[in-house]
């Protein structure tokens, strides 16, 4: 398991990818919006590991729950699994908890899924899968 991105929820898309395109000195290496998540993402690829800002399309989204209640900031931690539903059997044996069990599409070509911020400390952990 390695960290493969840190998400951001940010309520300017636009706004944030100036700050961070400055920040880095270079461009995001894509946009892509995630109908099932009803979100826009933005993606830095940092080292090893990127960044991931997003904004939400909906008042119905997670992102927009987020940033009502706390604020933009870093939203959750991702971790590039080889393959997630054995990740998943493992970490539920292990007692922790998940939003939901069953993997669904994600940004940058990946499948994923969260455990519960109950279960983690009060971090929202991602588990994601490379779509080959």
């Amino acid at each position: 398991m390695k960290l493969e991105h840190v998400g951001i929820a940010v309520k300017d898309l636009d706004y944030s990818k100036k700050i961070f395109d400055s920040l880095f000195g270079y461009q995001s290496y894509k946009t892509e919006t995630v109908e099932s998540e009803k979100v826009t993402t933005v993606f830095y690829q940092t080292g090893s590991s990127k960044i991931e800002l997003l904004q939400a399309n909906s008042n119905e989204s997670a992102i927009y729950k987020h940033i009502e209640k706390r604020g933009e900031g870093i939203h959750h931690l991702a971790f590039e699994v080889q393959n997630i539903e054995q990740e998943i059997n493992r970490l539920k044996t292990e007692g922790l908890e998940f939003v939901s069990e069953i993997p669904k599409p994600g940004a940058d070509g990946k499948r994923i899924c969260f455990l519960h911020p109950k279960s983690t400390n009060g971090v929202l952990i991602e588990l994601c899968e490379t779509i080959l």
